[in-house]
C-alpha cells in the first residue's frame, strides 16, 4: 500500500527530531518539544485515518515516538543518577525510518544518552571534571600532581566500593527473590495436595451418599410394598368378620323367634 501524505509527512518530521535529539543542544532549545507534540497528533491522525498502514509499522511509529517523549522527560530531570535510570526503561524504534539509515537512530540517540548519562554520573561520583584538573596540572608544582593523582586513585576506590556494594545488594536482593520464589512454590504445592486431597474425599463423600441414597430409596419401595400388603390383609380380615357377625344375626333371629 502506497504511503499517504500524512505518513510521508510524519516520516520526514520524525526523521528531523531523531537528527535534533542526536546533536548535543541547549536547555532552552524548544524545538523538538514541539515536534514531539506535532508528531503525536499527526500519529492520532495517522490512526483515525481508513487507508492507514499496517498495524507493525503504526506500533513502530508510537514506539519512536515515545522514545523521544520519554527522551524528553528524562532530560528534565535534575540528577544524573534519575536521567540514567529513566534511559533505561526507554525502548528505540526497531527499524531505520529513512532508506538511509542501516541502524535505526532512535537506537543511536539511546547508546549516546546513556553514554552521556553515565560520563556525568561517573563525573559526580568521582567529585572532578576535566577543564578544573588541567588547570591545577598548569598551576600547582609536581607535589599537587600527585596529590591529585592520589585524590584520583582513591575517588576510584571509592567509585569501586560504591559499585561492589550496589553488586552485593543486588546479588542479596537476587538471592531473596529466589528464596521467595522457592517458598511460594513450596507453598502453592502443599496447597495443591491438600485441594487434591480435599477433592478425593469429597468424591469419597459423594460416592457414599449416592449409595445411601439407593439403598435408601430400595427399602422404601420395600416398605410401600409391605404396607400394601399388610393393608390387604387387614381388609380381607375385616370383611370375614362383618360377613361372619351378618350370618351370626340371621341364624339368631331365626333359632329365637319373636316374643309375643
Amino acid at each position: 500500500m502506497a504511503a499517504t501524505r500524512l505518513e510521508l509527512n510524519l516520516m520526514r518530521l520524525l526523521s528531523r527530531c531523531e537528527a535534533l535529539a542526536a546533536e548535543r543542544r541547549d536547555p532552552e532549545e524548544w524545538r523538538l518539544e514541539k515536534y514531539v507534540a506535532a508528531l503525536e497528533d499527526m500519529l492520532r491522525e495517522l490512526k483515525k485515518q481508513a487507508s492507514k498502514p499496517a498495524p507493525e509499522l503504526l506500533n513502530e511509529y508510537s514506539r519512536k515516538v515515545d522514545f523521544l517523549k520519554g527522551l524528553l522527560e528524562a532530560e528534565k530531570l535534575s540528577s544524573s543518577t534519575e536521567k540514567a535510570l529513566a534511559n533505561q526503561f526507554l525502548a528505540p524504534g526497531r527499524t531505520p525510518t529513512t532508506i538511509k539509515e542501516r541502524t535505526p537512530a532512535t537506537k543511536t540517540v539511546h547508546l549516546q544518552t546513556k553514554a552521556r548519562c553515565t560520563g556525568k554520573m561517573r563525573s559526580e561520583l568521582l567529585g572532578t571534571n576535566s577543564s578544573p584538573r588541567c588547570i591545577n596540572l598548569q598551576l600547582f608544582p609536581l607535589c599537587s600532581c600527585r596529590g591529585l593523582a592520589s585524590d584520583e586513585k582513591q575517588s576510584a576506590v571509592e567509585l569501586d566500593a560504591v559499585l561492589q556494594r550496589h553488586q552485593d545488594m543486588q546479588e542479596k536482593l537476587a538471592e531473596e527473590m529466589l528464596s521467595l520464589a522457592r517458598s511460594l512454590k513450596n507453598n502453592t504445592l502443599a496447597a495443591q495436595n491438600v485441594i487434591k486431597q480435599d477433592n478425593q474425599t469429597l468424591s469419597h463423600s459423594l460416592r457414599m451418599a449416592d449409595q445411601n441414597f439407593e439403598k435408601l430409596k430400595d427399602e422404601s419401595d420395600r416398605l410401600e410394598q409391605h404396607a400394601k400388603k399388610s393393608v390387604n390383609w387387614l381388609l380381607w380380615i375385616m370383611l370375614i368378620v362383618v360377613c361372619f357377625i351378618f350370618i351370626s344375626m340371621i341364624l339368631f333371629i331365626r333359632i329365637f323367634p319373636k316374643l309375643k
